[in-house]
């Protein structure tokens, strides 16, 4: 299958110091690393999941897709077109296929406007005239599950589950070949959570929509996702397969992440491993391997080298020094 979407070593770093301060402050790096050497690909009707705490880097990773941030380092292709440094006119009918759903289902639509106004939007905002826009909204809204009444609502008269089906209705718009979803189930009562999942897969079996989402739900993930990439401090510790690293989570942080997550089988063993500490500082990483702070099972070389990205299995891949360590005991 032919990627949609490609991602190859991406690096995004932020200023932290202007020109001057910076050379007052001999030796100490002006920037802070975001997004560390982060490649990944979705194909055409797949759904790939960035997982990890909040500051890991997923939303900057998925602002750097749309060119809302620009990369320092690296290559992300969409359909085989280069995107990174493009002009805002040369980008913008990439942006036709390429949608957004927002983590606030309410907030992220406009107060003074309409349903009718709101899913008919970027009609309006590519240049595109509808012979009928009532006709196309009420189609718009019957994908999403919502009858023509909802036309004449605002923001404020909806419930959760139907302002994030409003975004979703306003996201398919265009037709788009990939939708980024920032946190799709965030806010909503779990009842209305299941729902929104199941819209997002009829969608995609129906329009072979891809969808890349951004979270720390695992559950969403599990639900969702064919492949996902686990980040911490701008890194991918751990990728592959979704069902596999479910199975066989082997990076520490991906364990941890796993058994602390609501299992779902109540007769599965109870084995609950609590995250101790907090995440670093960006602007300060700890030496060697990042997560060695927060470790069980760190090392002195975790302490001083940085692990990198080693393939452990078909798709896997995996940041860490224990896969090493496991083999030379094995062939040892």
């Amino acid at each position: 299958m032919k990627n949609l979407l490609e991602l190859r070593d991406i690096r995004v770093r932020f200023r932290t110091k202007g020109f001057l301060k910076a050379l007052l402050d001999r030796g100490k790096e002006p920037f802070i690393e975001a997004v560390c050497s982060a490649s990944m690909s979705i194909g055409q009707g797949e759904t790939f999941a960035l997982v990890g705490e909040s500051g890991a880097g997923k939303t900057t990773l998925a602002r750097s897709i749309l060119g809302l941030v620009t990369p320092d380092q690296g290559s992300i292709a969409f359909k085989g077109k280069p995107l990174v440094r493009l002009n805002e006119k040369a980008f913008k009918p990439i942006k036709r296929d390429i949608a957004m759903m927002f983590q606030d289902p309410v907030g992220c639509l406009s107060p003074r406007l309409s349903v009718l106004s709101i899913v008919t939007e970027p009609f309006k905002i590519h240049g595109i005239s509808l012979p009928d826009a009532k006709k196309e909204a009420i189609r718009l809204l019957d994908l999403v599950n919502l009858p023509a009444s909802f036309l004449k609502s605002y923001p404020y008269q909806l419930s959760g589950g139907q302002a994030r089906r409003v975004g979703v209705a306003r996201a398919l718009a265009l037709n788009p070949k990939l939708i980024i979803a920032d946190e799709p189930t965030a806010g909503l009562d779990v009842s209305v959570q299941g729902e929104i999942l199941n819209l997002m897969y009829r969608l995609q079996q129906e329009l072979g929509i891809s969808f890349l989402v951004i979270t720390h739900n695992l559950s969403v993930v599990r639900h969702t996702s064919d492949h996902m990439a686990i980040m911490y401090l701008g890194r991918f510790v751990e990728t592959g397969p979704t069902d596999e690293i479910f199975k066989n989570p082997r990076h520490p942080y991906t364990q941890i992440l796993l058994t602390s997550s609501p299992e779902p089988d109540p007769d599965a063993p109870k084995t609950r491993t609590i995250l101790q500490g907090e995440i670093p500082s960006l602007i300060n990483r700890p030496p060697g391997c990042e997560f060695n702070t927060r470790c069980p099972m760190a090392e002195d070389r975790c302490r001083s080298e940085s692990p990198s990205l080693r393939r452990i299995g078909e798709n896997h891949y995996i940041s860490c020094f224990l896969e090493e360590q496991l083999k030379e005991q094995v062939h040892g």
